[in-house]
């Protein structure tokens, strides 16, 4: 288990701490209508850190053509309609380039920072000059209004429990997750970024932003910077 993370309930638990029959479990939002807004229709897309396919198997459904890619085969045993890689984020080296390049999930503020760096250099390595990078960031104070809880369509109540300081720019976030018949923990740390800090570190992997797609700028459509 990577450090500061872990997990408990039911069913295997990914190296992040992330358990795949919770995942399984969890609906899919408006990430599909947000992805379908803001790319080309079928656009070929990388998807880094697909999981169990919440977000992939709608967006196949709605024709796009997606290689998965995900570090535990136990996610990817869950993929359809999709071609799947198993591999690292940050070490990721596949020879060839995407329409679309997909980092959601809050993945962009892992606490290693040597790990986030990876990650956009993985994105700004497979896209194509005229692509896009899609991201998933945190919302504005996220870490504030904690404890905070919400209920999903059919059952089943999320909480974040818990958001507290362990090291310079690093939380450590504690979330529940209660259905009525199983529950789970998880903990993982969180590096915080301001939208300013987060152009910047974007910028310094030879990405720009493009446009920020939602209200509260949670999903982001960046570019490559030519050159870099």
């Amino acid at each position: 288990m990577r450090e500061g993370h872990s997990a408990a309930g039911p069913g295997a638990i990914t190296p992040d701490g992330c358990a795949v029959e919770l995942y399984e479990r969890l609906p899919v939002g408006e990430e599909p209508d947000i992805i379908e807004r803001a790319v080309p229709k079928g656009a070929r897309t990388l998807e880094l850190g697909c999981g169990v396919g919440r977000v992939t198997h709608p967006i196949v459904e709605r024709g796009f053509t997606v290689t998965a890619v995900d570090e535990s085969p136990e996610m990817l045993k869950r993929i359809r309609g999709a071609r799947t890689v198993r591999s690292p984020i940050e070490t990721l080296e596949l020879d060839e380039r995407f329409d679309v390049v997909m980092l959601a999930s809050f993945l962009v503020h892992t606490s290693d920072l040597r790990v986030r760096k990876g990650f956009l250099r993985t994105c700004r390595r497979h896209v194509t000059d005229d692509g896009c990078v899609l991201i998933q960031r945190e919302g504005e104070g996220w870490h504030d209004n904690v404890p905070r809880e919400g209920t999903y369509p059919g059952g089943g109540t999320v909480r974040v429990a818990s958001s507290e300081p362990v090291a310079a720019g690093v939380r450590s976030v504690h979330v529940e997750y209660i259905f009525p018949d199983a529950r789970w923990t998880q903990t993982f740390r969180s590096r915080p970024l301001t939208k300013q800090a987060f152009e910047e570190l974007l910028a310094a992997s030879g990405l720009t932003v493009d446009a920020y797609l939602t209200d509260d700028g949670t999903w982001v459509r960046a570019l490559p910077v030519n050159g870099r």
